[in-house]
């Protein structure tokens, strides 16, 4: 289940909130009953292992046996 988090355009207030997909988004503020909306934020993500960096590949060129 994904986390959302929100923002109150009133009081400021900002919670984060456990959400299915199909489950409407929250409207008012459980603070002081004023209108939220998504905060959205860019998704971290980790590049581990090999290939993905320039100095990972090599720049040399196999050639085959028997040429």
């Amino acid at each position: 289940m994904p986390v959302y988090r929100y923002k109150c355009s009133d009081c400021g207030y900002e919670f984060s909130q456990y959400q299915g997909f199909d489950d409407k988004p929250i409207e008012v503020c459980p603070k002081c009953g004023g209108k939220v909306h998504k905060v959205y934020t860019p998704a971290s993500i980790q590049f581990k292992g090999s290939g993905f960096y320039r100095t990972d590949s090599s720049s040399k060129k196999t050639s085959k046996k028997g040429d």
